[in-house]
């Protein structure tokens, strides 16, 4: 079994989130999610911890979003 890779290109970082990867870069751009730029082309890399800790924070904020937004029958219909 390979171990997981410490860095992670915006690339890898869209696979496991399912998304784009230009949905990456603008979560990088705007440091939402922590990222370091490398190389003389400036290449993004975006450390697997600091992914695993972006992705606990969305759980903790969909948590308080849900509390706050308690689901309603009604909502099934729209």
């Amino acid at each position: 079994m390979a171990a997981t890779p410490r860095f992670l290109t915006l690339a890898d970082v869209a696979e496991v989130l399912t998304t784009s990867s230009s949905q990456v870069y603008a979560l990088v751009r705007s440091g939402e999610l922590p990222a370091i730029k490398i190389g003389g082309r400036g290449q993004w890399r975006v450390e697997a911890t600091e992914l695993e800790a972006y992705i606990q924070l969305q759980y903790a904020k969909t948590k308080t979003f849900i509390a706050e937004h308690p689901f309603a029958e009604a909502d099934k219909e729209s």
